[in-house]
């Protein structure tokens, strides 16, 4: 409506001398940016009055050519303005409904990491690389099973619905083969078969693949088994400082049968009270800053955390998190890839 008091303005300066009710012409198109259609009706007929009030108000002018010729315009413009109000809304209830089923595909994917699991504490956090989605290629999960509280992080090689659809057959069969497989390294040929299965076929990327890590937090004692499907190597975060764990690498889920007859080695390491494992995907550690140098998470947790006090799983994610989108706030490099962060503690003797 601004526009209209814009317009009554302008008449009242020039005192009638000049007409500029042809400037309301354009306000039927502005309100259609911004009302639906009903309030781009209401401004036509708004318009479209006062035009023809203006009009009146000086003698003869009326019904001069000009004037109808304006009338007609503002109607056709009107109702070109109302049509698009109502493609417009169309589109942003559209847009409304596919945020909705997006949320709901990302719960359901990547469910929010539960802060306690037995004896477990846990915090996690995922960001997709791609704007405007939800859900990329990075994974992760958390449960308690009869083993123990095992968990799972990956990265897809690629992006778009193939990669989606690889972390949708991942973590569905992680939920139910982490219930019945003892032995990590079968959980983790278990994944990968089942990646094979639900291939996207002949259309689908030929080089698609998982890097992975699987944990598992025995209730026999404090420690931490990990199976390595080449993927970055967990970070311990505790009193006595930072350090990395050495594991064993196999080929990533999906590339296991170029070396058939060699199961992925299981390594075990003892877990100091008050310690943080935690685990992250390559978003994180490939993540540039304006000069194009890669975050330094072993360095960057150690300045963090080096004042020898017992961290918080939620302390380490949120730094995790905040440092990184610091970091590479500057980076003229746009193509940002997934982020995915676990840490996890026992928060007391098995």
């Amino acid at each position: 409506m601004f526009a209209i008091l814009l317009d009554l303005v302008a008449e009242v300066a020039v005192r009638g001398q000049e007409p500029v009710s042809f400037l309301l012409v354009g306000v039927p198109p502005l309100a259609a940016a911004t009302r639906g259609p009903r309030g781009t009706a209401l401004a036509t007929a708004v318009c479209l009055g006062l035009q023809m009030l203006l009009a009146a108000l000086r003698p003869g002018h009326f019904g001069e050519q000009h004037h109808v010729a304006l009338y007609v315009a503002t109607v056709v413009i009107g109702a070109a303005s109302i049509a698009l109000a109502a493609q417009r809304e169309r589109t942003r209830q559209h847009l409304v409904r596919a945020n909705s089923v997006a949320e709901a595909m990302q719960k359901t994917l990547l469910r929010p990491v539960p802060r306690d699991l037995g004896p477990v504490r846990a915090a996690g956090f995922y960001s997709a690389g791609e704007g405007g989605t939800l859900v990329g290629g990075d994974l992760y999960d958390v449960c308690t099973t009869p083993f123990g509280v095992r968990a799972i992080i990956g990265d897809v090689r690629g992006k778009g619905m193939d990669a989606v659809q690889t972390v949708a057959a991942v973590l569905g069969s992680f939920r139910v083969s982490a219930h019945e497989w003892p032995g990590l390294s079968s959980l983790a040929d278990r994944l990968e078969l089942s990646i094979a299965r639900n291939s996207p076929g002949e259309d689908g990327d030929p080089e698609l693949f998982v890097t992975a890590l699987v944990l598992e937090f025995p209730p026999s004692g404090q420690e931490v088994r990990i199976v390595d499907r080449g993927h970055p190597p967990p970070i311990v975060v505790g009193p006595q400082g930072v350090r990395r764990l050495a594991t064993e690498p196999a080929l990533p889920l999906g590339l296991g049968g170029l070396c058939p007859g060699r199961p992925a080695q299981t390594t075990v390491h003892a877990l100091r009270p008050g310690e943080v494992l935690v685990v992250h995907t390559d978003g994180v550690s490939e993540a540039r800053d304006a000069a194009g140098v890669f975050y330094p998470v072993l360095d960057r947790l150690a300045e963090r955390f080096a004042t020898g006090r017992v961290p918080d799983p939620e302390a380490v994610v949120s730094f995790v998190r905040s440092d990184t989108e610091r970091w590479s706030a500057g980076a003229t490099d746009t193509d940002n890839d997934d982020l995915a962060v676990l840490a996890l503690t026992l928060a007391k003797r098995l």
